[in-house]
């Protein structure tokens, strides 16, 4: 869909509303937008955002996610570009169109019918979704933490959960109140530390007959050897140590083979009781990109692209972040990690590519990712970290405050990126003056 008045100008669509994709449409539309230089529409099947590293604080509760969320069709219309919701579901390259399946009510009721958008410009920014592995019954009895209505829903069973016991007459039964995450990367890693705060805070606030050390159980499950597995091994020990004493119960080299609604069987046998089961084991991106109108994907459904991010079978469809398959100069056969900083990265490259392309230059700038290291955050017990190239130019493991400070600025980085400094400034402060007046968790 165009309007006839912007027919002449060069229309960019970027598909995805994550961290990747609004910062480069934010981006755009300040510039190329504003200046009429350009058409940009971003299309997101959800009306709002919420940067993904904070989905576990959400789940956990010590997150309300009214307060940080952003409205799109607001920030597009602050920043000059369009946004309109949807979810894509198929790609006619030679048309240069996307369709847009309709979308529908709680109740079932249309909303909007199916729709098509040209483009001269495609920007495929849709993020991932979490890879079950095909275990039998993980789709139908676990919680993912792809999404924030999926956030709030685990919040919702929990605090469920918790009522439920307060008020029954009988004792807590096994796998009650006991929650499985299966996959000790680091969303399970960090959901993990901050669910132990949040049930206490939570079972403070009234619920007597819960006593959090006796009834509540958090059980961390993982198929490799150790926690954070892709992390260094360094990083890993002190995760697991802070973990250890928060009373975490690990189970490292255990692969999960089938998810009950009583619980999780293992390879080796072992049967651990849950009726509150998250599943954060590995990445896909959305299965509707397999092979899409014959573009080159691999066996996660990653549209293989050059380092310029463009696909390999079409110069004008470019993908970036968690859904695309980057080469990484330096590292063999690897790809660029499906990292935030991968995807903000590739957001600032693509910002000056699109403008070449609108000022109708032909070479391309590369992708070349910088490693900055990785930050762990256990909540309000610590923060772990390493620092890629940091002072010595090699691994600078980093723990405590200097690591929260730095964990926390990565937030204030991508609000910064759609907000500007100066709104960011007040946004803190504003949340500061607030948390002095409410309970530190969602109390439903």
């Amino acid at each position: 869909m165009r309007d006839k008045k912007d027919k002449e100008l060069h229309h960019i669509v970027i598909v995805g509303g994550g961290a990747g994709g609004l910062e480069l449409a934010t981006r755009l539309g300040d510039s190329l937008g504003r200046k009429g230089k350009a058409q940009i529409t971003l299309i997101d099947k959800s009306k709002t955002h919420v940067w993904k590293p904070l989905l576990h604080e959400i789940a956990a509760g010590s997150m309300n996610p009214e307060k940080h969320e952003l409205v799109y069709l607001a920030q597009a219309h602050w920043h000059h570009f369009k946004f309109r919701l949807g979810s894509m579901e198929s790609l006619d390259r030679a048309k240069r169109e996307i369709s847009i399946a309709p979308n529908y009510d709680e109740d079932g009721v249309e909303v909007i019918p199916r729709r098509t958008f040209k483009y001269d410009t495609l920007v495929i920014a849709v993020g991932s979704t979490t890879n079950d592995f095909g275990v039998k019954g993980a789709r139908e009895f676990s919680i993912a933490l792809d999404t924030q209505d999926q956030a709030e829903r685990f919040h919702r069973r929990l605090h469920n959960a918790l009522l439920r016991a307060q008020t029954q007459v009988e004792p807590v039964r096994a796998g009650q109140l006991e929650v499985v995450i299966v996959g000790a990367g680091a969303t399970g890693v960090e959901l993990s530390a901050e669910l132990h705060n949040t049930t206490r805070e939570l079972a403070a606030y009234g619920l007597d007959k819960i006593d959090p050390d006796r009834d509540i159980r958090i059980s961390l499950i993982e198929a490799s050897d150790r926690v954070l597995p892709a992390l260094p091994a360094k990083l890993s020990d002190a995760v697991d140590l802070e973990l250890r004493k928060l009373r975490v119960h690990l189970y490292t080299g255990e692969r999960v083979t089938e998810v009950t609604s009583k619980g999780i069987q293992t390879h080796s046998g072992r049967f651990i009781p849950s009726e509150l089961v998250v599943w954060a084991a590995g990445i896909k991106a959305p299965d509707f990109l397999h092979e899409i109108d014959g573009l080159e994907t691999n066996r996660i459904n990653q549209l293989i692209v050059h380092r310029t991010l463009q696909t390999t079978l079409d110069e004008n469809v470019f993908a970036f972040g968690d859904c695309a398959a980057c080469p990484w100069l330096g590292h063999g056969e690897q790809t660029v990690p499906p990292r935030a900083q991968a995807a903000h990265q590739q957001a600032s490259l693509l910002f000056k590519t699109l403008k070449y392309r609108v000022a109708g230059k032909k070479h391309l700038p590369e992708f070349v990712y910088r490693d900055y290291g990785s930050l762990v955050n256990l909540g309000k017990y610590t923060t772990v970290g390493n620092l890629m190239g940091a002072i010595s130019g090699g691994s600078l493991f980093i723990e405590g405050l200097i690591a929260r400070t730095m964990y926390q600025s990565l937030y204030k980085l991508h609000l910064m990126a759609l907000h500007g400094f100066w709104s960011t400034a007040l946004l803190t402060l504003a949340r500061i003056i607030s948390r002095r007046t409410e309970a530190h968790v969602k109390l439903h």
